[in-house]
């Protein structure tokens, strides 16, 4: 994520009172804290397991082609391989192709990848992620390698891997819903420090806001969305993003509440973050569709969404598959309840 696309503002604007939720508990972090929310919250826990080698596997095939900058070979075969991916796990791939024009008057060839499992249900979920990787490694401690592509591993792999893992178990799993997998495009594309950027933050997630304004004219429906940013960092923790309690409040306690039922709880911590302008944003305010960012934010860190965050340094060995696990179950369990 960009910095722009991510603009980060002040904890203290999210109000104290944000619909109770910083009230609801401590956070945690010990093992038997975990257990005892589950045990106690009554939750019929699935039995399907996600497997965090398989997500991890899948964001070093990513890698693998280098970074997936706009208009390059490794994005067009990057591309390729997610369509492929999807499709080997049985599910119907549609794609959104569209030329964006970059904030530096560069065109761009955009491509959204939509990948639908059930697609003849009428009833389905979105969870999302951004498949491309920065250009420009913009925050890297080392200001020579400024104009250097940024190889994403978190910032983008990561998003895809856990839902390429849960496309794989939806089968095993059998949500009553049709799911719809979104890899957006063009989202990492926003002005430099060195370049002029547009005041409203526009020139970041052009993959998002196409496909929202698409899914609006075509009158696409879904009971919610669930957005996946940088969710497999060592350093990850996951607080309530600003837009997500304005535009989903009930679907941000839920899920927190899965979470720790899950024995999350130590990841998603159970108080407030900041604002994210993210892809988000677009599928809550054009789209309509209520739709909550699972991001990290560091409190009281120089680097907020963690310390590879556009740096050289975001690449496959700085992945935790142990939060790719925890997210993960967190999002089958998520789906297994979906009546």
């Amino acid at each position: 994520m960009p910095h722009k696309l991510l603009h980060i503002l002040p904890a203290a604007l999210l109000a104290a009172t944000a619909l109770g939720l910083t009230a609801c508990k401590s956070n945690k972090s010990s093992a038997s804290d975990d257990a005892a929310d589950t045990a106690t919250s009554g939750t019929q826990l699935t039995a399907v397991k996600f497997n965090a080698d398989s997500a991890y596997a899948a964001i070093v095939a990513q890698c693998d082609f280098g970074p997936r900058v706009p208009n390059s070979e490794a994005h067009r075969q990057c591309g390729d391989y997610i369509v492929a991916e999807f499709r080997r796990r049985g599910l119907e791939v549609t794609e959104q192709r569209h030329t964006f024009t970059g904030w530096d008057g560069k065109s761009l060839d955009g491509r959204n990848i939509i990948a639908a499992y059930k697609p003849e249900a009428e009833e389905r979920v979105v969870i999302a992620a951004h498949w491309d990787s920065r250009p420009w490694a913009d925050a890297d401690p080392d200001s020579a390698r400024h104009r250097e592509p940024v190889m994403a591993a978190n910032d983008g792999a990561s998003g895809v891997a856990v839902m390429l893992e849960l496309a794989r178990l939806l089968p095993q799993l059998n949500p009553a819903v049709g799911i719809d997998f979104v890899c957006f495009d063009a989202e990492d594309y926003g002005a430099p420090y060195w370049g002029t950027g547009d005041d409203q933050g526009l020139d970041w997630c052009l993959g998002s806001q196409y496909w929202a304004e698409q899914a609006l004219a075509s009158g696409y429906r879904a009971r919610y969305g669930v957005l996946l940013d940088m969710v497999g960092g060592r350093d990850a923790r996951f607080c309530y993003e600003g837009f997500s309690l304005r535009f989903a409040e009930g679907l941000v306690a839920r899920i927190w509440d899965t979470a720790a039922a899950v024995g999350a709880s130590s990841l998603f911590v159970r108080q407030n973050g900041a604002y994210a302008t993210d892809d988000h944003l677009s599928m809550n305010q054009i789209a309509g569709i209520p739709t909550v960012d699972i991001i990290p934010y560091i409190e009281g860190s120089e680097h907020s969404f963690g310390v590879t965050w556009h740096t050289t340094s975001d690449t496959p060995e700085n992945i935790s598959p142990e939060n790719l696990r925890l997210v993960g179950q967190t999002l089958l369990q998520l789906l297994s309840e979906e009546m």
